[in-house]
């Protein structure tokens, strides 16, 4: 071990005893370093450096069963049970995951490091899969469960474990890009652009050709287009989901993934700052003081209106995205459409 990673260690291990019940990120933070940099220090023990070939082992998720996905930003965790099924990863840079259960998009051009993580329990062990990005934080986590199929996961990992323990280099987050002035913007351009959509997929398009960051094209194209709602607008549109039973999609991501459930949301429960959806099969955790913003947004397709529920934290990074649930072909639900009118009535009284 270099004297570096004995100084980190120490200093872990110190945080550990002051702080025993302080999760991993957040013990990262507080000592100044990625997430995967505490993650390593394990190499040989708890942690095995994966080989870095993300396709492959994408590809070979199928044959360990249901397993336990983990997607997560600043202040949003998406935890989804399931199986990968209609796994489509055929390059280096990016790919989906589109079965039922497990719903993801992959931006594997952002993923620098991996591991194989065993952490010791009372009862056993729990395995994971953690992906980490250029920073050391951590983009995507595939944990096994009891119904995974462990020799299939030993397996993969065995395949796949690096031959030679990596050279890794973490740098810190790149800094937030800055908005443009709202003058310099062409917004009646914006606003032709938007209602000519055809695909949601054209947004991120449009937003780069007019040079415009996300929150602000939001501000700027009118409320025809983008409503700005309170910020707790966020949590209502998931209590006012669950109350009706509608069936929505929540969308939850960082640089390297995006990871969606789809379906109802039924056990809502707040805890200590966090707003959370715990399901059998889905979990989520929002901090909810750190969401400033939150915006309804209506995006034309040749199959209707979409609707969207968008929050953002202070630095606008968006936190989480609310759809009613749809597939292509088909137009919106009515009651989702109906909870943002609500929504929307309630924020103009």
């Amino acid at each position: 071990m270099l004297a570096t990673d004995t100084d980190l260690a120490t200093r872990w291990n110190q945080l550990r005893d002051e702080k025993p019940m302080l999760r991993i990120r957040d013990a990262a933070a507080s000592l100044g370093v990625g997430e995967a940099e505490l993650v390593a220090l394990g190499t040989g023990r708890t942690a095995t450096p994966l080989d870095g070939n993300w396709r492959a082992i994408l590809n070979e998720m199928p044959r360990v069963g249901r397993v336990m996905c983990l997607t997560r930003n600043d202040d949003c965790v998406h935890e989804r049970h399931g199986r990968f099924e209609e796994v489509d990863v055929g390059g280096d840079h990016g790919g989906v995951v589109l079965g039922p259960d497990i719903d993801l998009r992959l931006f594997l051009g952002q993923w620098k490091a991996g591991f194989a993580v065993r952490e010791p329990l009372k009862d056993g062990e729990r395995l994971s899969l953690q992906f980490f990005d250029a920073a050391g934080d951590a983009v995507h986590k595939i944990y096994a469960t009891r119904e995974t199929d462990r020799a299939a996961f030993d397996a993969l990992i065995a395949r796949h474990a690096a031959r030679e323990k990596p050279a890794l280099a973490f740098a810190p987050r790149a800094a937030d890009p800055i908005d443009r002035p709202d003058g310099e913007i062409d917004v009646e351009g914006l606003r032709a652009a938007w209602r000519a959509m055809r695909d949601t997929h054209e947004f991120f398009g449009m937003l780069g050709k007019f040079k415009v960051g996300r929150v602000q094209a939001l501000r700027l194209v009118g409320e025809e287009l983008a409503r700005e709602l309170p910020p707790r607008a966020l949590r209502g549109a998931m209590v006012a989901a669950a109350a009706d039973r509608t069936p929505i999609m929540i969308f939850v991501g960082n640089r390297g993934c995006i990871q969606i459930h789809t379906g109802r949301i039924e056990r809502l429960v707040e805890t200590h700052g966090w707003f959370n959806i715990l399901d059998p099969d889905f979990n989520l955790h929002l901090r909810d003081c750190a969401v400033a913003r939150v915006f309804s947004v209506r995006k034309p397709t040749d199959d209707g209106v979409v609707t969207s529920i968008e929050g953002f934290d202070g630095r606008n990074r968006n936190v989480l995205l609310m759809f009613g649930e749809r597939k292509p072909g088909k137009p919106e639900l009515e009651p989702w459409r109906a909870i943002v009118a609500r929504l929307e009535k309630q924020a103009a009284s």
